[in-house]
């Protein structure tokens, strides 16, 4: 019989990658191999290598975990190389995972991860720590991929899971967030990486658990709770459609749970509203439930045209008349805006510019993006987006007046980093 081994897993526990391993961390506290594996969290670099030393030296074998957007891919290699070159050769084995690595798995690889977890990683994760405990290889994981002699092994694609399944947190570590009520979006925008990463379809997790888990927050000494999901208005959905009952049954039970003084944040960040999702009635729900004064509606775009392009499912008029109805409502409505898009002409440019300015007068902020070509995505071989001198000067007087926010200009300089790394790529 093989003897177990002491296995140490050291998350870097930094933004982005702090979202997904909360979670994750739950998964594994929650799970049977949790109670033979040592959960480490450090939030900087130094920490991080202070702390796969000191597991080294309690004789652990240490796994070492990076979640990263394609946007902080570059920072996690530099982390990733900066470690093992003060690790000078000590052995720990070093994985990646989130919608980066899943998409571009080869090029995580060759940037020097031992392991790659491609879909969603609780399963994945949870499967290669037994293996580790057991004394088995851990490369042989369902959902893990790996280099050999130079050329890509991939060892299929981690499952889909049921919210129900998992916590959406780590209590035991102390470690909270925002509840994930669900996973998937059926709208599958161009642009977006969420449908490719966990399919276009909703999971939702069950009101009976959603309320737990809010129980659990509260017990742990949080006051706010809030939410992860691609589209807030469709929970209890299975299409386009709009289910109240389902949203209101989903409030109040979380309002009972987290009890007078508790605070509910929904439509807001992390997540957001569609527009054509938003009408008085849906409106008037949330005001009965929520703490939030605000919502974040995406819009994306002024032109018609590159709204169907995109494929958002909705038209301008639909993003006018719902920030129209939440400042009636009394809601302030934040519109995400993506500027440089693909196959943009500058009437369409100066059309967002437009009804950006226009949705200010109403009463909005308005919120700029810059288009990324991120992996994965029907967009993913489009050029960078790019915001030209007038534009700009426009966008600089909406921010001056407090109209406009956002790090649309550093994004642009991510969208050129991600471009030229495919171009790298395929060199």
């Amino acid at each position: 019989m093989l003897s177990k081994e002491k296995i140490a897993l050291v998350l870097s526990y930094q933004y982005p990658g702090k979202y997904a391993f909360t979670a994750l961390a739950g998964a594994v506290e929650a799970d049977e191999v949790g109670q033979e594996v040592a959960l480490r969290f450090p939030r900087e670099r130094e920490a991080l290598l202070a702390t796969v030393r000191q597991c080294l030296e309690e004789g652990y074998r240490v796994v070492v975990a990076w979640s990263f957007y394609s946007a902080s891919f570059p920072a996690a290699v530099e982390e990733l190389t900066w470690l093992r070159e003060r690790l000078e050769g000590r052995e720990v084995l070093c994985i990646a995972g989130g919608v980066h690595a899943t998409a571009e798995t080869e090029q995580t690889l060759r940037a020097g991860f031992d392991l790659v977890a491609v879909g969603e990683g609780e399963p994945v994760l949870l499967e290669l720590l037994r293996r580790l405990v057991r004394g088995e290889d851990p490369r042989l994981t369902r959902g893990l991929a790996r280099l050999e002699e130079g050329r890509l092994v991939p060892q299929g694609r981690g499952e889909g899971v049921l919210l129900d399944t998992h916590p959406p947190f780590a209590p035991r570590h102390h470690k909270f967030g925002a509840i994930e009520i669900t996973r998937g979006c059926i709208y599958a925008c161009r642009f977006c990486q969420t449908p490719f990463m966990s399919k276009a379809r909703f999971r939702h997790r069950s009101v009976e658990n959603v309320a737990h888990w809010a129980r659990v927050l509260r017990e742990g000494g949080k006051r706010d709770v809030r939410f992860i999901t691609p589209t807030s208005l469709s929970y209890g959905s299975p299409d386009e459609s709009v289910n109240l009952d389902a949203i209101e049954h989903l409030l109040a039970s979380v309002r009972e749970a987290i009890g007078p003084d508790g605070r509910i944040f929904y439509g807001t960040f992390p997540s957001e509203v569609r527009p054509e999702h938003v009408t008085p009635q849906a409106l008037a729900l949330l005001k009965r439930y929520v703490d939030n004064d605000n919502l974040i509606i995406g819009g994306q775009s002024g032109s018609d045209r590159i709204l169907r392009a995109s494929r958002r499912g909705h038209d301008v008029e639909t993003v006018e008349r719902a920030v129209r109805i939440s400042v009636e409502e009394g809601f302030l409505p934040n519109v995400d805006f993506i500027l440089g898009l693909p196959e943009e002409a500058p009437e369409d440019v100066r059309a967002t510019l437009a009804l950006m300015r226009r949705l200010s007068e109403l009463g909005a902020k308005v919120h700029g993006h810059t288009f990324m070509p991120l992996p994965g995505t029907p967009f993913r071989d489009a050029a960078p987006g790019e915001v030209d001198d007038e534009t700009r000067r426009e966008l600089d007087r909406l921010a001056s007046e407090g109209r406009l926010y956002g790090h649309w200009k550093q994004q642009a300089k991510l969208a050129r980093g991600i471009a030229e790394r495919r171009q790298s790529r395929r060199a």
